[in-house]
């Protein structure tokens, strides 16, 4: 069965809107050595319809370093109420979006990477379907839309995996939900 990571960048107050905007300046060789580490047996993407089109924008005319020809050549699957069709070796995950993430997990293959959090995340986390979380903590303050924002969040109890500190001061806490 493959393992469902979920990896998203936050600032120290939980605000995950447009990392684009604050993250850049923490990006150096250890960021991307634990980027690619990251990258290591996994063989394909699963994205929500933000994450899945701010990254095709971004990604999809990058080429000639390692992680970008990766990235740019794995499968993607996308949760989306609103997209009729998908580029960047794409699609769409049709049906009940719980029941197709449980039928990607059963399939032969590397583990599933999904980056970003928000109401796709939520509703993984709520039926249990992630295995693991890398959450990137940057020294820095934003407004924006918080972390698993709402009331409506079940209590969910993680173990720490690993902690890895960055010298620019990235902390990255590997957790796995508790059984």
């Amino acid at each position: 069965m493959r393992k469902l990571i979920e990896t998203t960048f936050m600032t120290l107050n939980s605000a995950i809107d447009n990392p684009q905007n604050w993250s850049p300046p923490y990006w150096d060789d250890e960021h991307n050595s634990y980027n690619a580490q990251l990258m290591e047996g996994v063989d394909a993407l699963v994205l929500g319809r933000v994450t899945y089109e701010g990254f095709a924008e971004a990604w999809s005319e990058r080429a000639g370093d390692p992680f970008a020809d990766k990235l740019n050549a794995m499968p993607k699957y996308v949760a989306s109420r609103t997209l009729t069709e998908a580029t960047w070796n794409a699609q769409i995950l049709e049906g009940d979006v719980v029941e197709a993430v449980k039928r990607l997990k059963e399939e032969d293959g590397g583990n599933l990477l999904k980056w970003g959090t928000g109401e796709f995340s939520k509703t993984l986390l709520e039926h249990k379907l992630v295995d693991e979380y890398h959450f990137w903590i940057f020294p820095v303050l934003a407004g924006g839309q918080r972390l698993f924002n709402g009331d409506d969040l079940a209590i969910t109890h993680l173990d720490l995996l690993d902690s890895t500190t960055f010298k620019s001061g990235i902390v990255v806490h590997k957790l796995a939900p508790k059984p």
